[in-house]
């Protein structure tokens, strides 16, 4: 009876939500993925509810600050945050001093997930995933492979691939996806899981070669690549992820009509574009559909890193 009353209590500051600007905090710099997703979906959400939606940055500590910041939070639906995959599903297994978990946070809805692919340098020899299996198998940690940073969805993404095909790599880490590709093109490396919309410029330059996509399907931009499902690897089925995501305990009619809100923006051809022509996947659906995903994620990836022994650098 007593949450009965105070439903009833709090029934029309619901009806008047939002009664104020809305903050949506991005765990990493300004002109990441993630920040330019955040900023393109204000303005559409903006128009639909009435209210402006301010794009806060918070970087630091692999997405960790900004996430402890939404947590601690009032949950009133006034801070939102854009969750990734490294602080929700990753970054439990590599911090042993996080103040959060996903147990923080509401989930509201899955924004788009960003499948990779896997590019050696044009001068090397490999034309096919059967190719780079063969010769790692022939002469076992000599093919150095870059990534990211540890733990990051580059560097799962060939922990992965190494272990369904089981062979080893020489996984040498960077500080970012930037320094690696230019590591890559650079001859420090010979091949690297790398972001889709990322590695296209060198693909179609053809300084890279694509020889595999991380997507459950191929990729309308590189309709010719297989998946690596299709090559008999379907355990290095990978996607880079962001959905939005409020604190725990924020009432539900709030998260609902957030979740209304975000999946209209995701239908906006506009919208769709700026995801789908770089080579990412657009989500949508329920918050439960989103908090199952990233349960399913974060039993999955940190179970790796552990098993792995993957450690930061």
């Amino acid at each position: 009876m007593l949450a009965v009353a105070l439903l009833l209590l709090l029934a029309p500051a619901f009806a008047q939500y939002p009664a104020k600007p809305l903050t949506v905090i991005v765990s990493y710099p300004a002109g990441g993925n993630n920040d330019l997703r955040a900023r393109q979906l204000a303005i559409p959400v903006s128009a639909m509810l009435g209210r402006q939606v301010i794009v806060e940055n918070r970087p630091g500590a692999a997405g960790n600050i900004g996430h402890a910041a939404l947590a601690k939070a009032a949950p009133d639906g006034y801070t939102l945050g854009i969750g990734a995959m490294g602080p929700l599903a990753v970054n439990g297994a590599l911090y042993p001093d996080m103040s959060f978990d996903t147990r923080s946070f509401a989930p509201v809805v899955l924004i788009e997930r960003a499948p990779l692919v896997l590019v050696a340098r044009s001068d090397k020899p490999y034309k096919s995933v059967a190719d780079v299996v063969a010769a790692a198998k022939a002469k076992p940690g000599t093919i150095a492979v870059g990534n990211a940073g540890s733990g990051g969805a580059h560097h799962l993404a060939a922990k992965a691939f190494e272990r369904s095909a089981g062979i080893e790599f020489i996984h040498v880490p960077y500080k970012g996806g930037g320094p690696a590709a230019t590591a890559l093109l650079g001859g420090e490396i010979e091949m690297m899981f790398e972001q889709t919309y990322a590695a296209l410029p060198s693909i179609q330059a053809g300084k890279t070669r694509a020889l595999a996509v991380t997507s459950e399907k191929r990729l309308p931009s590189l309709p010719d690549v297989p998946t690596m499902a299709e090559l008999g690897y379907p355990q290095a089925t990978v996607s880079n992820w962001l959905g939005l995501i409020a604190p725990q305990a924020t009432p539900r009619a709030i998260v609902l009509k957030l979740n209304e809100a975000f999946n209209k923006a995701l239908t906006l051809p506009e919208i769709r574009d700026k995801i789908v022509g770089p080579g990412n996947e657009v989500g949508g659906g329920s918050p439960e559909a989103f908090g199952e995903f990233i349960a399913r994620e974060a039993a999955r990836w940190q179970q790796l890193v552990k098993s792995s022994g993957i450690k930061l650098e």
